[in-house]
């Protein structure tokens, strides 16, 4: 008989995964291959289905080089039964409060990555509209990062069925 950690009581493991991508990312293996290389977004896309097939998972992927189609995309996610967003929100990373917004309205976790080192790059690169309520960033580890995020998604226990995740700030009265 298996022991389940108390952390995961009343928890199961996330199965379906929604992985995003923004702007420009269908350019990817022949826009500037110095920086992000020369695998396609439909190499990474096989990728990750082979991998999600092979852990029993369900991935669906989807790309936009418009906003209002990636916020529609998320708000979607909710009624499809996703338990988990990974997204590299590219340029709009550093520029949407509208993919932020949407993201927090949907209340799936989610996983930031970027395939260039950010923090190396242009300063206007170093700030995230998305980081500080995903549940964690990949940086600069190529397309190699949307791996170790499905691999993290796949132990990434959520809430019940019916269940919702509450974000609940208080006030310091200090």
């Amino acid at each position: 008989m298996k022991t389940i950690p108390a952390r995961h009581k009343g928890k199961r493991l996330a199965k379906t995964i929604l992985v995003i991508n923004g702007p420009n990312l269908n350019l990817l293996g022949t826009r500037e291959t110095a920086i992000y290389g020369s695998q396609s977004l439909a190499d990474v896309e096989a990728a990750l289905g082979e991998e999600a097939r092979a852990r029993g998972l369900t991935v669906h992927c989807f790309q936009s080089n418009h906003e209002g189609a990636l916020i529609d995309r998320i708000q979607a996610a909710r009624s499809e039964g996703v338990d988990f967003i990974i997204i590299n929100a590219a340029a709009l990373t550093h520029t949407s409060i509208g993919l932020r917004d949407a993201l927090a309205g949907v209340a799936i976790p989610y996983v930031e990555v970027h395939i260039s080192n950010v923090h190396g790059r242009e300063d206007f690169r170093h700030v995230s509209l998305l980081a500080d309520r995903a549940v964690g960033t990949l940086v600069g580890l190529g397309t190699a990062g949307y791996r170790y995020a499905l691999d993290f998604a796949a132990n990434h226990t959520v809430a019940p069925a019916g269940g919702a995740t509450v974000w609940l700030a208080a006030k310091s009265s200090a």
